[in-house]
């Protein structure tokens, strides 16, 4: 009978050991397996991508994909002076954020700052820096708005110090070429041949009158 004791108390205790083993590797996995309630949500991919060389033309939004869907975006850009650069207000679609870029990009180097809330409640914020190719515009020269020399009309011969040509003085009695020179003289012999066919037809209507009264006399 004692041996038989033996062996079931042998064998109770194995039992007892290997479920203590389990339950301590299964509560070992559970905690070191991280749940999606713990983990914080990141930043998964962004347009432009960080130290990407983008066009002005092609940037027309920035668009931020996180892991999970967030709340309260916050965007800006920055220029190389630091300056901040005038963006649409950032809207959600998803996991992802969308801000507009209402003007064009002059080329240089830039930083978009941004901050979320993550889908557990911890705020979380980064930074992408990125280029936009292309050289800036040299400013215009001043030579270019400048005469040369060759194209300056010389002065009048009188400007070098004889004196200006004097005006012609008006004709006297303030008359003009054209009245001064009176009437044509075709006109007035016209009118003298007039007076002198007058005369004549005049004095021949009174001869003949005195003529008339002698042959009625007769």
């Amino acid at each position: 009978m004692s041996v038989v004791s033996s062996a079931s108390s042998a064998l109770r205790l194995s039992r007892a050991v290997v479920f203590a083993t389990v339950c301590g590797a299964l509560a070992c996995a559970l905690a070191l397996t991280p749940t999606p309630a713990l983990a914080h949500d990141a930043l998964k991919s962004s347009s432009p991508a960080k130290n990407a060389q983008v066009s002005a033309a092609s940037l027309e939004e920035i668009e931020l994909e996180y892991t999970a869907s967030v709340k309260f975006p916050f965007v800006v850009l920055h220029d190389a002076k630091g300056a901040q650069v005038p963006l649409g207000k950032p809207r959600l679609a998803g996991p992802k954020v969308i801000a507009d870029v209402t003007e064009p990009l002059a080329p240089g180097p830039y930083v978009i700052a941004w901050r979320v809330v993550s889908s557990d409640g911890h705020p979380i914020e980064g930074e992408i820096p990125f280029r936009v190719k292309g050289s800036p515009s040299p400013a215009p020269t001043t030579g270019e708005s400048t005469i040369s020399a060759s194209q300056i009309p010389s002065p009048p011969s009188w400007a070098a110090g004889s004196p200006a040509p004097a005006a012609e003085p008006p004709p006297a009695g303030g008359t003009s070429p054209a009245a001064s020179a009176g009437v044509p003289g075709w006109i007035w012999g016209g009118l003298a041949a007039l007076v002198v066919l007058g005369a004549f037809v005049l004095l021949r209507g009174a001869r003949r009158g005195p003529e008339r009264g002698n042959v009625n006399a007769d």
